[in-house]
């Protein structure tokens, strides 16, 4: 098992070794969708519950703001990951849609959520044994 991780984090080296710089800013900002919460929480809307209006999509995500979820899907469809069909009708229609590489970035997470939720108990354990000890900032004086 151990020796399985091993290769893995060395395959995962050679992945991002073989990234041009142009490549690896973009890798950048695609992970950014990955673990930024309006990102991720468009794209699973529209990949578990369908296409959405954007009003639609504002309701299920509690918090965001017009201006963030414009900008976020935007963003999204930019990277191919959401699609906009516009109707053109007089009275404006506009509906998104998961893209196939947006299916594809969902089920890739999957096995991430999946680790997150069972070892949330040792995230909590490890919280605690942090929380419980007395740090003393190297950047405060004595």
């Amino acid at each position: 098992m151990e020796q399985d991780r091993e290769a893995i984090l060395q395959l995962s080296k050679v992945l991002c070794e073989q990234l041009s710089d142009d490549d690896d800013g973009l890798k950048r900002e695609i992970l950014t969708h990955a673990g930024n919460r309006w990102s991720l929480g468009v794209v699973h809307l529209l990949g578990t519950r369908g296409p959405m209006r954007h009003a639609e999509i504002r309701r299920n995500l509690n918090g965001v703001t017009q201006r963030m979820l414009t900008r976020t899907l935007r963003q999204l469809e930019r990277d191919g990951l959401i699609s906009r069909h516009d109707y053109q009708e007089k009275s404006p229609r506009v509906v998104y849609t998961v893209t196939e590489q947006g299916k594809e970035m969902l089920i890739r997470m999957m096995p991430l959520w999946q680790w997150i939720i069972a070892s949330v108990d040792d995230f909590r354990a490890a919280r605690a044994r942090y929380d419980s000890v007395e740090r003393v900032s190297p950047y405060l004086p004595d």
